[in-house]
């Protein structure tokens, strides 16, 4: 039962993420700031066609394969974990989610759209804020979970 709650879980975050970035195409102009709360946090609608931080832009084919890779090794993992270890797997829903909304962006239009803006970090979309939970709870499940056996079972 809990794969069915983490399916549906990774199916909404999954619409959100491509919702608000077509939202984003459609409403703002690209480069152009539109503040939330203040200038400290801002809508700005930016291509990035690098990594995180824009790192090694231009390199599509490197993002899609690691995508690609990511994304098949939380199924897998996912998969193998049947009925152990939630957090693990909650942490591995998010990577997933990540990994497949950009994925989608640069196959469909060779860039990843960012737009929520925190001054002094890079821009960012809802398939980043994805990938960053689940590394978070990669570490907490690293540090505090990952030699214990894990009490929650599915029914």
């Amino acid at each position: 039962m809990l794969a069915v709650v983490f399916a549906a879980l990774a199916g909404v975050l999954l619409a959100l993420d491509r919702i608000s970035k077509a939202w984003a195409t459609r409403t703002l102009a690209l480069g152009d700031p539109h503040p939330l709360i203040g200038d400290a946090i801002r809508l700005t609608r930016v291509h990035n066609t690098g990594g995180a931080f824009g790192i090694l832009a231009g390199k599509p084919g490197l993002f899609i394969a690691v995508s690609i890779a990511i994304a098949v090794a939380a199924v897998v993992a996912f998969l193998v974990l049947r009925g152990r270890r939630p957090l693990l797997r909650l942490a591995l829903v998010f990577v997933f989610v990540g990994a497949v909304g950009n994925l989608i962006d640069r196959l469909t239009i060779g860039y990843v759209v960012d737009f929520f803006e925190i001054v002094g970090f890079p821009v960012f979309n809802v398939a980043d804020s994805c990938v960053t939970l689940g590394a978070i709870l990669l570490v907490l499940y690293a540090l505090f979970g990952g030699g214990q056996p894990s009490t929650l079972r599915e029914s």
